[in-house]
């Protein structure tokens, strides 16, 4: 089960060199531009990583709530710190996101499986 991860992060990163490859300058503006706002700043990454996770949850993007529960992983936040964050996404969002729910605990138990 933990290939996921691997496989998740391994095409992910496939799919972004041959989409900055093409050299569109819109595309990497918005590449740049999302590197970017997950910065330190006034924020701090942890939470803009947890504002980017219930967003992503809210707007039902599996993979960018994949993207962000490594964020918040790698950020050292805890799942008790997560899970509050995903019950706001929950509350926000509707029932409709519940099956994203159940996805994202199940990638977080993956998560903490490989990467301790």
């Amino acid at each position: 089960m933990s290939n996921i991860v691997t496989e998740f992060n391994e095409y992910r990163s496939k799919m972004n060199d041959k989409i900055l490859a093409d050299n569109n300058k819109v595309i990497k503006r918005i590449f740049n531009l999302d590197t970017n706002a997950f910065a330190e700043g006034t924020l701090d990454k942890k939470t803009k990583e947890l504002l980017g996770l219930v967003a992503s949850m809210v707007l039902r993007c599996d993979d960018c709530v994949k993207y962000h529960l490594e964020a918040c992983h790698k950020e050292g936040l805890t799942k008790e710190q997560v899970v509050e964050s995903l019950s706001i996404a929950n509350l926000v969002g509707g029932t409709i996101v519940i099956p994203h729910l159940r996805k994202a605990y199940e990638y977080w138990d993956l998560l903490e499986e490989v990467q301790g």
